[in-house]
């Protein structure tokens, strides 16, 4: 699955950012790096059920690399 960010700016001038495809911690240093695009203070934060999730990797050799998501 792609991993993405999801952005929307609100009328009130609110800015909303949502993770998509990101599983676990991972999530976090996409919010640092949106913290940092936009120099923003974030007011709110929640983890979605994909924090929960774990992506597992797993390394059959040097060259070969078998991605596993649950």
């Amino acid at each position: 699955m792609t991993k993405k960010m999801q952005i929307k700016l609100m009328p009130n001038g609110e800015i909303k950012m949502e993770t998509i495809g990101v599983k676990g911690k991972k999530c976090d240093d996409y919010v640092e790096l949106f913290k940092k695009l936009v120099d923003a203070k974030i007011i709110d934060f929640k983890h979605t059920d994909e924090y929960y999730e774990t992506e597992d990797t797993i390394e059959t050799d040097s060259n070969t690399q078998i991605r596993t998501e649950y």
